[in-house]
């Protein structure tokens, strides 16, 4: 409470001080590429802490991520000046952070009072029977949801067996990234593409080719892994018939109800909104917050004591994401800010990369460009730069270049998948199956496993679709 107390302080303090005039914005056509090396910086902190000082690391991690952040503000300020760093902070936080938090809070509290019966010890078939429904149903509740949902149900299953990491690995490339590539709710991009003017249902007629193709060789490639560990296990036990239970119907409820503020911020628009230092907050934004607020507590408040203890819920996974996306949200302001200039900033080779040379789009450069991308950046603002680099007129995006749109949007959820940090869901993933006990692979190894699996698919999705 008192770290809360002091935080609160700070902002009124740093408010008070940027006063009621008009907040100036970040000129990313000017800025020097060193403003943005605390974000690479934080990415090697993550990926090497829990490495060369794991126990340093878990209990100074969110001291580290602070230290990188403080740091990128600070170099912010000394180049750009006070008022236009505030002012894109406040944006970033209360915009994209609060957003993206109060979201997992309300998902990662109602899965958690999900309670399944005690499963047997899945066979590779289960396995991929349910990775299957996860990518399904991550289409209608998210991938933040569906992901909440099925890890604890797959952990059980495997916690009998000794392979389990591969398990893992492919819930966050199936259900946390390519599951939500049919819909608005399905992945964060697809639903800024939807506010920008994007059709609902243009994600379900235009990319599901990519999605079946995608996720189709991922469920074959991991039905033949599985089944390779499984024939490893020692003397695997003999399956035995149990009914299917499931307690805790409640929070069911209350996670549909978050799909729904997310779809009432989408559908309703009252023109109200306060301006905060240039950032400009939405009543329907506004509400939708509030409610994911409201649902996580009363999740908390009706699941009883014993669901919780059964489910080994704890806060701890969402500690540790909150903090280090917190230093990672302040640590992309320079990088975002650069990439929006375009060509006339310091990424504009890359941008002038995304087109032939007789002025049409490149898709397979946009493909890769935003994904790989999104693979390090959060890829809702990632796919947001891309969209307005392709033109930014959703009619024509969706007409004469909508297999320019597809690889925009095809890139931004499927390479998510890339990193633990390309998508929201992954370190969550990893935080509850490192508190299960699987011992799962650090930030370079989940690297080494989304290289040797994923690349080579999206290069058959590549040649396939954006040739």
């Amino acid at each position: 409470m008192r770290k809360i107390k002091l935080a609160l302080t700070t902002a009124i303090f740093l408010l008070s001080l940027a006063g009621p005039a008009r907040a100036e914005a970040l000129d990313g056509a000017h800025m020097p590429l060193w403003l943005a090396l605390p974000f690479p910086s934080l990415l090697l902190s993550i990926a090497l802490g829990p490495v060369l000082a794991r126990r340093l690391w878990h209990v100074h991690y969110g001291k580290a991520a602070a230290f990188w952040a403080v740091l990128a503000l600070l170099l912010l300020v000394f180049n750009e000046g006070f008022r236009p760093t505030l002012s894109a902070l406040v944006q970033n936080m209360l915009v994209d952070y609060l957003p993206f938090i109060l979201m997992l809070f309300a998902f990662y509290t109602a899965a958690g009072g999900i309670v399944v019966s005690e499963l047997d010890r899945a066979t590779p078939l289960a396995n991929t029977g349910l990775l299957a429904a996860g990518t399904l149903a991550a289409n209608l509740i998210g991938t933040v949801g569906a992901s909440m949902i099925l890890v604890r149900p797959l952990l059980q299953a495997n916690a009998g067996r000794r392979h389990q990491v591969h398990v893992m690995i492919f819930v966050i490339f199936l259900v946390s990234n390519i599951g939500g590539a049919l819909s608005p709710l399905g992945n964060p991009p697809l639903f800024f593409g939807f506010l920008s003017g994007v059709d609902f249902f243009w994600p379900l007629l235009h990319l599901w080719p990519h999605m079946l193709l995608t996720s189709s060789l991922l469920l074959a490639v991991f039905f033949l892994v599985d089944l390779y560990f499984f024939r490893q296990e020692h003397k695997p036990a003999k399956a035995k018939e149990t009914r299917l239970e499931i307690w805790g119907l409640k929070n069911v409820a209350l996670i549909l109800a978050a799909v729904g503020a997310i779809f009432e911020s989408a559908l309703w628009h009252p023109g109200i909104g306060f301006s905060v230092l240039g950032a400009r907050l939405e009543l329907q934004n506004i509400v939708r917050d509030a409610a994911m607020l409201a649902i996580g507590l009363i999740s908390f408040a009706v699941t009883p004591d014993e669901d919780r203890e059964a489910n080994h819920f704890t806060w701890g996974p969402l500690e540790e994401v909150a903090k280090l996306f917190a230093a990672i949200f302040v640590c992309i302001i320079p990088v975002m800010t650069m990439l929006a200039a375009n060509a006339h900033g310091p990424f504009g080779p890359v941008i002038a990369a995304l087109s032939h040379p007789d002025g049409t789009p490149n898709n397979a450069a946009y493909f890769w460009a935003t994904g790989l991308l999104s693979s390090v950046l959060d890829n809702a603002p990632t796919y947001l730069v891309f969209l307005g680099l392709a033109g930014d007129h959703p009619a024509e995006l969706m007409g004469p270049f909508a297999s320019t749109l597809a690889a925009i949007s095809v890139g931004a959820v499927f390479m998510g998948a890339l990193t633990y940090i390309g998508n929201a869901p992954n370190f969550m993933i990893y935080a509850l199956a490192r508190r299960a006990r699987v011992p799962m692979p650090g930030f370079f190894g989940y690297i080494a496993w989304s290289c040797a699996i994923l690349v080579p698919v999206f290069l058959i999705v590549t040649f396939v679709f954006f040739r």
